[in-house]
């Protein structure tokens, strides 16, 4: 019996990575046909798309809640830009993990208090840790270089990949197609890292905590270590989506992880679905995006993009269709699928038995 699970548990690994495997390819072979502006959004929201990964996993798995990503952000991408400020021929791999290591140590810090938090308190106190953020690195110019920030190098494009350009804006478009290839691998990655964390021990775990914590703890569940694993996991995959953002624009500033970029993410979270792989995959789409739909609505109605109206457009778009989302489909864009599945299979067998009778 226990060599049939362990077989059974093989294949649905396998299973998994093909899956992953092929929707990879997939974007990597869309993003040949996308213009350099598209695969930049698209790199962007392929970080941001880990981000989110990792709190569906704290937020969905877990069930406890957090404010605070933004920082987690801002902590992997400092780490990562300090470190490729001063050493340009440092491999990526190398300041991705950096990032990690350090988002999850910051997610520690969180953590470890969290044990005895639930609620409003929990979220108020990653709230203030991911408001604190931003005055410590205008503070601390000597490292994070003050309201400036720290730029760096760009992404070199391998010279084998840039052959595959030619014409006027051959440069160009190399550059900014490795850049997106690049995030899409690493999202790719992180992605099978998480659909298996789902489906292990530690995220059944997760679960039974978070719907009853009683039971976990008859059942010999560490409930303190499971929280704080949860913490660590979230804030580490929010760290490395803040240094793959930070690699891509090649500069981070104390502007770029805002207090309200805690709110986007947990807004696109929502919308793609709590708790789901592919909302996380959604809820990065919708970030990628979003910058032309609002252009494309402020054109459509006449504001103004200076305007205080057309400056928040996007806190508007977000507002609204989070509106919606909780009223028709409250499970998010992902959830929509299961019911429309099962809709469509009813209506199947209703057909079939009046066919029979």
């Amino acid at each position: 019996m226990p060599r049939l699970r362990s077989l059974r548990s093989q294949e649905t690994l396998q299973a998994r990575f093909v899956c992953v495997l092929v929707l990879t390819i997939v974007v990597l072979a869309v993003t040949f046909f996308l213009p350099p502006v598209a695969d930049s959004q698209l790199a962007g929201g392929a970080a941001i798309t880990i981000v989110i990964l990792g709190l569906s996993w704290l937020i969905g798995w877990s069930g406890q809640i957090s404010l605070g990503n933004s920082g987690f952000m801002a902590v992997g991408a400092y780490a990562a830009g300090i470190w490729a400020h001063h050493h340009a021929s440092t491999p990526l791999i190398f300041t991705f993990v950096l990032a990690m290591v350090m988002g999850a140590l910051s997610g520690l810090v969180i953590a470890i208090p969290s044990t005895r938090l639930r609620g409003p308190y929990l979220a108020g106190m990653t709230l203030a840790f991911s408001a604190a953020i931003t005055p410590l690195a205008q503070n601390f110019t000597s490292v994070t270089g003050g309201e400036g920030g720290l730029f760096f190098n760009q992404l070199t494009t391998p010279t084998w990949f840039a052959h595959l350009f030619s014409g006027q804006n051959a440069t160009i478009n190399a550059n900014a197609q490795w850049t997106a290839d690049l995030a899409v691998v690493v999202a790719g990655l992180m992605f099978l890292v998480m659909a298996n964390l789902f489906h292990s021990r530690t995220g059944r775990a997760m679960r039974l905590v978070r719907d009853n914590d009683v039971a976990a703890e008859l059942m010999g569940i560490n409930l303190p270590l499971t929280r704080s694993l949860a913490f660590v996991i979230a804030a580490a995959f929010a760290g490395l989506g803040g240094a793959l953002f930070t690699i891509i624009n090649a500069t981070v500033t104390p502007s770029t992880f805002p207090l309200t970029l805690s709110i986007t993410l947990l807004t696109l979270m929502v919308l793609g679905g709590i708790g789901t792989l592919s909302g996380a995959v959604i809820g990065g789409i919708i970030y990628s995006f979003s910058a032309d739909l609002v252009s494309h609505i402020n054109s459509l109605t006449g504001v103004n993009p200076a305007s205080n109206l057309g400056a928040n457009m996007q806190g508007i778009i977000f507002g609204s269709l989070l509106i919606l989302t909780m009223l028709f489909a409250p499970r998010g864009i992902a959830g929509v699928w299961g019911p429309l599945r099962r809709l469509t299979k009813s209506r199947r067998r209703l057909a079939t038995t009046e066919n029979v009778k």
